[in-house]
Order: C-alpha cells, then structure tokens, then sequence
C-alpha cells in the first residue's frame, strides 16, 4: 500500500511544510479516534480540484465502518461536496441526516486542517491544508455514558485544535513510541488550574494503586501525586508541567510498586490554555523488562570484552613463542595463528563498545588491514591498501568468520603474491540488500601455474565462506598478472 508521501506527491503539489504537518497529525490521531468512537479519513485537494483520501485511522474505541482502508480513493458523491465546503469555508461542517454506508447508518462531519506557519510560530495558514472527516457509526448508538460523554468531549476539544491549527504540537515528543499511553489505558481532564474534572475508571485505579487515596475528581492532581511520592527522592523535573498540564511532555510516575506513564495533551482555544487531556498507562511490567534488557547488554559488553582480553593475551603468548622459536615453519604457523586470532578479537572489541550485536565492519576491516601493513613492515616491504565501497553493519555471526576469512586472504596476498616486494592490495566492497560481494586483488606474481593451493589457509577461507557464511569464492589469475579473489555472502 503507498504510504501517505507517495499519495500526496503522486495526486497533488506537494509542500514540505505540509507534508511535515500531515505525518506529524496521522502519527498522533489515533488517540482522537478513539475519544469519538469514529474513524478518521485524511483528505488532501489534489491537482485536479477534487481530493483524495491520504491516511486512515480506526477506532479501537468501537467498530469501524470501513473494513478495508480506503487510502487512495476519491470521496463519494455524499462527502465530496461536504469536504470541499469545510476547506472552502475553513469551518467545521456537519452531513444533514444520516449518511449510509455499505447498509450501515452513519453521522458523517468534516473539518479543516490547518497548521502553524512554523515551529517557533503560533500564527496558523489563513487557508485551510486539508480536511478531515469523521464518521461515527450509529448502528452501535445508545444511551451514552458518563465515559463516553467525557470522551467526546475531549474529542471535540482535539478536532477543534486540528482546525485552528494547534494540534499537533510539534514540542510534544510523545507520539506513539513504545509503552505511551492510549485512551482506553486511562484518562483524566484536568481544568485550567489542574483540578480534575474528570477521571475513568482506569484511571482512577492507575492512581489509587500510585498511592493516591480516594477520588480524584475536584482535586489537584499536583498536590496529589507530590503526596503520594513524597518519599521518593528522585523525581523528573518535567513532572510537574506534566500533572497540571501546562505542557505537551510525557513522564514517568514511580512508587514502590508501581510505574505510571503519563503524559499530557494542553487543550487550546484562540492561543489560551484553558485546561488539558492527560494519559496514563500502566507501564510497570514494561520498565521492568527494559531494566533487565540494560542489565543484560551491559552484560553482554562485558563478556565481549573479557574475550576481547583474553583473545589478546592469547595473541601476545603466540608472538612470544613465535619470537623465541628457532624453526622457520614453527615460528610461520605461530604468526599466522596470532593474525588469525587478533582478528577475532578486532570484532569482539567492536561488540564491546555498542549496544547491539551488530558491526561496522568497514571499522573492523580497517584495523584488519593494519595487520597487513605490520605484516609487510616485518618482511621489510610496503603494501599499499586501496579500499573502494562500503561493507556496511553486518550481525556479529557474520562479522567473525568474515575477518577472519579475509585476513587470511590479506595475508596471502601479501606473503606469497607479493613475495617480499612492495606492491597494492585493492579490496572493493559491493553491498546490497541481499547480497555483500567483495573483490581482493595485488600486482603479485599471481597463483603458481595458475592453481590454487591446498594448504592449511586455503582451508579455513573455504570453510568460513562457503561452510560458515553459505557463500561463494573464487580465485582467478588475470592475464595482466597478480591475483583475484571475489567472494560473494548471502546477507
């Protein structure tokens, strides 16, 4: 399905400002849909006079009456003209009687969209950028309750607030981010001073279990919660903007028991505030599993560098047994086992240092081709490195057996194709979606009799690319001399 750009850019001119404002109100509408029990259709004016309809939200409040999205469409004949007199008019606009849509009875009402000219900026367009039309279903229409009354309400209170242009506000942070309070999590209004003037069920239970007693409603929620967590010592600065919803922030209330998110929606009217919407949900399972999840990557960075450590002191005994051994082939096998193991370490160095269990191998590969340098260095020649294009982050099961794999390949370049001259290693880097291919090439004296060898290296390349990483290599001699290798892994 094309997402709400690719709809505005393909039927209409597009304006960035616009557009910011359209994705900013479609991230944070939900909440709007389900205080009115309706769903929700963006429209935009396309290039040929009529709109088109942009984005969609359901109510998770009550039923939809759209059971596929209706994204891309033109209006029906029974909204076009309604939507059109809303952004002509920049006013709110109500169908006259019922509007009927796949048998099901519905009110049907449009409002314009407007928007601040800027961030720093309460002036708002003079025109209208889009309409929004609501549609509550009345199939489901009874005697409404308390809740319900309450949540409209604050509906409408919001819908004014999209068509002067105030809602949403681009200092509020929120959004709908992991763990942030929904309608149905618990709702409160709060007048202009912080009173509550109303409190649901949910609500009204997330506090008492705060450590707030009794009821809510005619109460300051300030003086409140400051009693309920008086013992705590730490307390966020923004809390208090939050619970008298002077702001457009989110917070975290804690007891011993419990962790509240809150956050708040300043109601608006002609640029004045004159009372706020505040959300919360229960989030204390949550915290809970995003502290062990802390725990746990600290952990694991700590394991990552201990092997990093060890991996190194088992690095450095190898040199020194390589140093002190008085058999050439000894002394070869044991620097080859000491490369081979510090590039194992280069990646667990890397772990060590991130969050994620993912590599920027382009870092890794770097520090692997010092090595090589150092390796040159000792057979008293230079090696000059070329590296073309961009390996990218890898996973951490790719990143190990690909160092290794190409430090061996480095390696050989440099000790056999070069042979103790100086020369060029060209390494190129071709990453897609799917699919890493890399090129190794030198200017050496290329395979002898153009066919691969069968030691001890060949063997381990082979294994970690084509047994490991399930990929493909291939060693070529080029007709102008040196060696080619290119390796082509799965991603």
């Amino acid at each position: 399905m094309s997402t709400l750009s690719d709809l505005i850019k393909k039927h209409g001119p597009t304006n960035s400002a616009d557009l910011d404002w359209f994705h900013a109100l479609t991230a944070d509408w939900q909440i709007v849909a389900d205080m009115l029990f309706a769903d929700l259709v963006l429209w935009v004016p396309n290039s040929e006079g009529s709109f088109i309809a942009v984005s969609h939200a359901r109510p998770s409040s009550a039923a939809t009456i759209f059971y596929r999205d209706i994204s891309g469409e033109a209006p029906r004949k029974s909204w076009d003209s309604l939507i059109k007199q809303a952004f002509k008019d920049a006013s709110a606009v109500d169908l006259v009687g019922p509007d009927v849509f796949e048998g099901m009875q519905v009110k049907l009402a449009a409002i314009p969209v407007r928007r601040t000219v800027n961030s720093k900026s309460q002036e708002v367009t003079a025109q209208p950028i889009g309409v929004v039309t609501i549609h509550n279903n009345l199939s489901e229409a009874r005697e409404p309750s308390k809740l319900q009354i309450n949540y409209r309400e604050c509906g409408q209170a919001l819908v004014s607030m999209i068509a002067d242009g105030s809602y949403p506000d681009f200092s509020n942070p929120t959004g709908p981010k992991r763990g942030a309070p929904r309608v149905n999590d618990g709702l409160i209004r709060l007048d202009v001073d912080g009173e509550v003037e109303f409190a649901s069920p949910n609500a009204l239970s997330a506090f008492n279990r705060l450590g707030v007693s009794g009821e809510l409603v005619g109460r300051s929620l300030s003086e409140m919660v400051t009693s309920a967590l008086k013992t705590k010592m730490r307390v966020d600065e923004s809390l208090a903007l939050v619970v008298t919803g002077r702001a457009p922030w989110r917070s975290d209330l804690e007891s011993k028991n419990l962790t509240l998110s809150v956050r708040a929606i300043p109601l608006r009217r002609s640029g004045e505030r004159y009372g706020a919407i505040l959300l919360c949900r229960d989030v204390t399972e949550l915290r809970r599993q995003e502290r062990e999840l802390i725990t746990k990557d600290a952990t694991i960075r700590e394991i990552h560098h201990r092997v990093k450590n060890n991996l190194q002191t088992v690095a450095s005994l190898l040199r020194i047994q390589s140093r002190r051994s008085g058999n050439s082939e000894a002394k070869e096998a044991l620097d080859q086992a000491m490369r081979r193991v510090s590039a194992i370490a280069l990646v667990h160095d890397t772990l060590s240092s991130g969050l994620n269990q993912d590599v920027n191998f382009d870092e890794v590969f770097d520090r692997v081709m010092l090595l090589a340098t150092e390796l040159a260095a000792s057979h008293g020649t230079t090696v000059r490195n070329l590296i073309d294009g961009k390996f990218g982050m890898l996973r951490s099961e790719i990143a190990t057996p690909l160092a290794v794999a190409l430090t061996e390949i480095v390696t050989n370049a440099v000790e056999h194709g070069l042979a103790d001259r100086s020369g060029v290693v060209a390494i190129n880097a071709e990453r897609k979606p799917k699919q890493l291919t890399i090129n190794i090439s030198d200017n050496g004296k290329g395979l002898a009799g153009g066919v691969l060898g069968d030691g001890l290296g060949t063997q381990i390349i082979k294994t970690l690319i084509e047994g490991e990483l399930r990929g493909t290599i291939r060693w070529f001699s080029p007709t102008e001399g040196g060696t080619r290798v290119v390796i082509v892994l799965p991603l």
